[in-house]
């Protein structure tokens, strides 16, 4: 009974996602459970349960009062909070570089492993985006820049639905994975300029693959 309510439920999420990333279903629509259930022949739970999934991907928004909603993805916020982030991220790292500790390396890669194995399981974008957040600000608190650091990490929030875009939809995570790897070994070889240069790449280049994706979506809008 449990595979075939998660394989409809999977089923669901699927049906709803390809009809947010063609634009059959535009930003800001919301999506009425009942109507959706009707639609697709099943009951309210995969619905809902589908719904959830897509919010952990950044497709989907919970509003209080409002309920489910197709989100709006903006291709110059895309551009804004990643340039941002490579400018004040790159600061951080390149004066962290010089003061971390084994700890701090030792911390990283142990997130890294954490990221590599969320992967693996299914529905995992909302623990992988959460990793990853963690893996990033493990590496810039050596900097001592604490208001930097809190910009940081308000940005990260405010990029964490196309941060799951990037995971889920652009194969996000295959590249991420030996980015990090390569990241961390300039890290211990004290390679600063390496590191900031592979780091700002590793930003802009998900990007620009972020923008894709909201670009194709507005075309077909």
């Amino acid at each position: 009974m449990s595979i075939e309510y998660k394989t409809r439920t999977q089923v669901v999420a699927e049906v709803i996602r390809q009809k947010i990333l063609s634009g059959e279903i535009k930003g800001g629509t919301p999506l009425r459970q009942a109507a959706l259930a009707e639609e697709l022949n099943v009951s309210r739970i995969p619905v809902r349960e589908a719904l959830l999934q897509l919010e952990a991907e950044g497709l989907v928004e919970f509003e209080a009062h409002k309920g489910a909603t197709a989100t709006k993805l903006s291709a110059g916020q895309v551009c804004e909070l990643f340039e941002l982030r490579a400018m004040l991220e790159a600061d951080l790292l390149r004066r962290a570089i010089p003061r971390l500790t084994a700890q701090d390396l030792a911390d990283a890669e142990s997130l890294r492993q954490q990221m590599a194995s969320a992967y693996q399981q299914q529905d995992s974008s909302g623990s992988w985006s959460v990793l990853n957040t963690q893996f990033h600000l493990t590496l810039y608190r050596a900097a001592g820049r604490p208001l930097s650091l809190e910009l940081v990490q308000q940005l990260l929030t405010t990029a964490d639905r196309y941060i799951r875009v990037h995971l889920l939809l652009a194969g996000g995570v295959q590249k991420a994975d030996p980015e990090h790897s390569e990241l961390l070994r300039f890290c211990r070889e004290g390679n600063a300029d390496a590191a900031c240069e592979l780091l700002r790449q590793h930003i802009l280049g998900a990007a620009d693959e972020v923008k894709n994706i909201v670009a194709s979506l507005q075309q077909a809008g």
